[in-house]
């Protein structure tokens, strides 16, 4: 039955697909089929119907017994970024970390074999190429890549990196299994990864992850600099300590931003702060 008080062009399977969407929330990121029938007030066939199409489309993802959505979400608008709340926690951080590196930094997540930009503070420099929110590129040859894929499980990289990128773009490395399995172990021994000029000429960068209050990756934030502008030695020694600093205290400040009680708006059923 339609809704009250929709009007003739209401579309109830659009409106079911975004209560859907709308039902994973920072403290239900994971949900299972009753969880979302419950939550949407749904039938449990329409849920999972709704649930597969998102899956198909690579919006949601099986996770355990139930569900969560993919950064792919992002591209709807950037309710997945103000979901999380990472951005307002990163953003004086980010801006501090720019500021005192005199460089660029961005958050990215994955989604399947690329990462996608999900903040970024920018500073004017020569840049190969154009990086903005919603921006992807293939992670393997990525600083922001690498530290998201060492996070993994190792049984799930290779699963990974088989679903092709749609980011259009060839990186200039393409790096064999071996190489790649010792530079991920590499990544995961030392706690952040480097990239030098591995997707294109002129890009080198830096990164580490972000963490939750478990200790789960669930972003990575990087420092790019142009090769003609910064060495290897530069981001290392200088810029490094920086960003780790960073992603530190941008990792304490979400874990704290996890545990602050939410409450239920009478009749709604949003969880708010």
């Amino acid at each position: 039955m339609p809704r009250e008080g929709t009007g003739p062009d209401f579309i109830e399977a659009l409106a079911r697909g975004l209560e859907v969407i709308a039902a994973f929330t920072p403290h239900r990121a994971s949900m299972s089929l009753s969880d979302v029938a419950a939550a949407t007030g749904l039938a449990r066939p329409t849920a999972r119907r709704i649930l597969l199409t998102l899956q198909e489309l690579g919006y949601a993802r099986p996770a355990g017994a139930g569900f969560a959505l993919t950064p792919r979400v992002l591209e709807l608008g950037v309710a997945y970024v103000r979901s999380t709340g990472l951005w307002d926690v990163a953003r004086p951080h980010m801006e501090r970390l720019s500021e005192r590196t005199g460089e660029s930094c961005s958050i990215a997540q994955l989604d399947g074999s690329d990462i996608i930009y999900t903040a970024r503070v920018a500073v004017p420099r020569i840049v190969a190429l154009a990086v903005q929110i919603g921006t992807r590129f293939p992670a393997l040859p990525t600083s922001l890549g690498k530290v998201l894929l060492a996070a993994l499980p190792p049984g799930e990289v290779d699963a990974v990196l088989a679903e092709p990128s749609r980011s259009g773009l060839v990186p200039r490395r393409q790096p064999g299994r071996a190489e790649r399995e010792e530079a991920l172990r590499e990544v995961r021994a030392r706690g952040w990864a480097l990239t030098d000029e591995e997707l294109t000429l002129g890009i080198r960068s830096v990164a580490a992850p972000l963490r939750d209050g478990s200790g789960r990756v669930v972003a990575a934030l990087n420092v790019n600099a142009h090769a003609a502008e910064t060495t290897v030695e530069q981001l290392v020694d200088s810029h490094l300590p920086r960003l780790l600093q960073a992603a530190g205290d941008i990792s304490a400040d979400f874990a704290r931003l996890e545990t602050v009680p939410h409450t239920t708006r009478a009749g709604r059923g949003v969880p708010r702060p």
